[in-house]
Formats: C-alpha cells, structure tokens, sequence
C-alpha cells in the first residue's frame, strides 16, 4: 500500500475526490488506503481499526463511489441500497454527515434515523427516494413494523462498531433486521477489535471476506500518554476539579461509569467555576447535541460521559481524557483512551484508580502488555476536602443506577423529550494528513489537523503536559 499516496490513488470518482479537497484532506489513512479499493471491488470485509483511524470514510466514499458507477434503474421511496447500522444516535448522525459530506457534488440522498426523536419527521422523509440509510437497530425495526420501510433492495449493508453493539444487547436486533434484506448482498463490518464474538458475528454474515486490521488487537494507541493516579472513591470529585482547575485544562473528556456519576460530577464542576455539561442515555438528544456542539466550539472545557454516551463522538486534537472510573471491560479502557491521541496528535489519558479498582487496572494491563505510570498529582492535599455529613454522602452514592444505558435508539423501552437534532459535522471526516489551516473552520467543514509525526514515533515518552502538570512518577 505504500504507492498510495493521495486519494486519487485509489480511483475514486471525481465528485468524490473534489469534495474531499473541499474538505482540506490530502491522504489517506492506513485503513482508508486499504478498506476503499477492497470495498469498490465488492467483495465483503471484515475491518479491525481503532477509534480516530478514519474508518468511516474508509467504507463511505467507496460505497458512494459504488452507487455513481452504478446508478439504480429505479428509485423508490423508503427503499434504501445502502444500510448502514450503528449503536448509537451520535454515531449514527455523524456517519450520514460524512456520507453528505463526500457526497454534496453528487446526486446521492440519505438520511439518518434514530430512537429518542419524533418518528413522524422520519417517516415523511422516507416518502422520497433514498440512497443511503444510517440507522440504529431498534428505531429501524420500528419502521420495519410500521412498514415506512423497504428493506428489499440493500445492495450494501455495513456494520459499524460491531463490537460496542453486541456489547449492547443489539445481536437479537441485528439477526431481526438481517432476515429482512436480500440474501444477495455486500457486507462490510468494522470494530474496534477482533474478539471472539465478532469473528461468531462474522463467520455466519460474511461470505470470504477480505480481513484488514490496521492496529495490533486491543492495543492502544502508541501517542496516548496513560497515567494513574491512585486516590479513594470518595475524594474522586475534588481531585478532577482540583487538576482541571489547577492546571487550566480546556478540553477535557471525563468517563463515569454511570448517569447518576456524570450528573454528580458535572454539578460539582460547574460548582467550581468550570463550564462542564453531562451526556448520557437519559439527557434528550437536543440538549446531547448542544453539549457535544459546546465542547467541540470550546464553550464548554469539560464533558462527562458514559461510554455508551460517549461512542461515537469524534473531537479531533482532543489533548485529555480522564477516567474518573475504570471500565468495567478492559476493552472499554481502549475505546475510552482512543479519543485522545488521534490523526497523529499526541495526548494523554488519565485515569483516577479506588483500591476496589485494582483487579480493573490489573486487567487493563494485562491487555495492553504493559504496566500503566503511577502518578502524584502535585499540590493534592485530600485532608482539605469539605464533604457533607457521611449519612448524606452514603445516601447519594447509594442512588438507584441504571443497568445500561439504552439510549442507542431504543424509544420502545426508554421515553425521551426533545426535537430532532443533528450532532456537529464533520464528524465522520478522515482523519488523514490534511493541509493545515490556522483559521477557526466554518460551520460544517470537519475539523482540521496540524501534521504530527505518524503514530509509534515517539515511543514511550511522557508528554510534557503531563509531565509538567502531574508531577513525577512513583513507581511502575
């Protein structure tokens, strides 16, 4: 693959290449210079690639390079030749803005559909004709049962974060909607790592598929900075707000491992003096949108999510991710570090370990091979922390706790408020090397990138910001 050096190295329509110039991109990414002609040849995929590789134009500009070479006979209203599923409604919005994005000089229509929205919007829309479908499982199996759709005519049906779906109970959903495509089709399925569940997944849905993995399996990210700052549960909340306030963080992801967690936390930050919002499965999408809207333009320094919130969100250069909680997966603990650290930009992920935690961060290390630096957060003095009564503190902590998020689209089960919304664009752009721009990016345009050095070049050295911010290390 080290002939491919531009975009146009891969043959990609001329609509597609001048959209992609209008987008600022000038190479592609490892996954992209080896899923795109593997896709246009349409034979099925198997695609293991970490967050921020640029998967998502990986499979998008060869699909719309597919429809424009072959353009249908006839096109029908709610009778897409494209699905696309993904596990959440941010992911899912920001696929089909990338697809409209690679798409805009061409004739090509799609639309997005998820759960926690009116459905009515969604169905006049499928009462035109339609290219590409973007969906999460359980709204389309709504308008399956609804009949506002025509699934008979997927050409091309991909599988996007396949992994973070199964852990989320959509296998049922999935089989559900598969029985209701053609048998005759291309399949394209990417996640995040080649567990045994998705080669399960893969052997029964793919037909010989072309396997392409661009990261070692469950490896972070070599340009993520990890630390570990060993502290009790109970001291968590005034430690983040202390290192964000005391270092002047201004973009910080933080992970809880609840709803209940991330609202606690957001409240004790905006107490602070720190602009911070929370999302979760519970927040409406409007005000899901405006907080991730806010983050990305810098009005807000610090979000706190719950994974399955925080899949799919796209921020490029984003300097920090805390974990205010370890996953319980240790595959999540990638998930959650791959935010940072992405399109070649270095960054660092620190995470804030209770001795209950140890067993998480021991497994954690186990699957990245190596031991992640114990820290001393400088100026850190917990016997200063003002709490309220033990009996109160116990009572918040003790709040009932959802066992799952459930916001991936699932209106059947979970009611939500708020109109139809759409998250910041560009969130699907390639996350290639890129022409560099000083100036704030227009509303629309995805993200830009300054060039860094190619991801494993800077080996194990600590960044200076967190080594400048966090003190010395401990012990190993």
């Amino acid at each position: 693959m080290n002939s491919i050096t531009s975009f146009a190295d891969l043959g990609l329509a001329e609509p597609l290449l001048r959209a992609i110039a209008d987008a600022g991109y000038t190479q592609p990414t490892p996954i992209q210079a080896q899923a795109i002609p593997q896709v246009i040849q349409g034979g099925d995929v198997l695609a293991a690639a970490q967050t921020g590789t640029g998967k998502t134009a990986g499979f998008t500009l060869p699909i719309l390079h597919r429809l424009l070479n072959k353009p249908s006979e006839q096109r029908k209203p709610g009778r897409p030749r494209v699905l696309v599923l993904t596990p959440t409604r941010e992911l899912a919005a920001q696929v089909e803005e990338s697809v409209r994005i690679y798409g805009q000089h061409t004739s090509i229509r799609s639309m997005v559909m998820f759960g926690g929205v009116n459905i009515n919007p969604q169905i006049s829309s499928l009462r035109k004709p339609l290219d590409i479908l973007v969906a999460t499982p359980g709204r389309l199996l709504d308008h399956a049962g609804q009949k506002t759709i025509d699934l008979s005519g997927v050409e091309i049906l991909v599988l996007d974060e396949a992994d973070r779906m199964l852990d989320m109970g959509f296998i049922r959903d999935i089989r559900k909607v598969l029985a209701l495509l053609p048998k005759q089709r291309q399949n394209l399925l990417f996640s995040a790592t080649f567990s045994d569940e998705i080669r399960g997944l893969a052997t029964g849905l793919l037909n010989n598929p072309i396997e392409i993995s661009v990261a070692r399996r469950n490896t972070a990210s070599e340009l993520v900075d990890q630390g570990v700052v060993l502290t009790q549960q109970s001291h968590k909340r005034e430690l983040v707000s202390h290192i964000i306030r005391g270092h002047g963080w201004h973009q910080v992801l933080v992970f809880t491992r609840t709803k209940h967690g991330a609202n606690r936390l957001a409240e004790k930050l905006v107490k602070d003096g720190l602009t911070a919002a929370a999302i979760h499965g519970n927040k409406s999408q409007s005000a899901r949108t405006r907080a991730l809207s806010g983050f990305k333009d810098g009005k807000i320094s610090v979000l706190v999510a719950t994974d399955i919130a925080a899949r799919g969100l796209d921020i490029d250069q984003l300097p920090q991710v805390v974990n205010f909680e370890l996953p319980n997966v240790p595959e999540d603990y990638v998930h959650r570090i791959g935010r940072t650290g992405r399109a070649g930009s270095p960054g660092s992920a620190l995470s804030l370990v209770d001795p209950s935690e140890i067993k998480l961060l021991s497994a954690i290390e186990k699957l990245i091979k190596r031991p992640i630096d114990r820290i001393q957060v400088e100026g850190w003095d917990p016997s200063t922390i003002v709490r309220p009564p033990a009996a109160e503190e116990e009572r918040r902590d003790n709040a009932p706790r959802g066992r799952r998020e459930g916001g991936a689209g699932r209106a059947r089960t979970r009611s939500h408020s708020g109109p139809s919304g759409r998250t910041g664009a560009g969130s699907g752009a390639p996350d290639g090397n890129r022409r560099s721009s000083g100036s704030r990016r227009p509303a629309g345009k995805p993200a830009q990138a300054s060039r860094s050095p190619q991801p494993g070049t800077q080996g194990r050295r600590r960044s200076g910001q967190q080594a400048a911010l966090l003190g010395k290390t401990t012990e190993r």
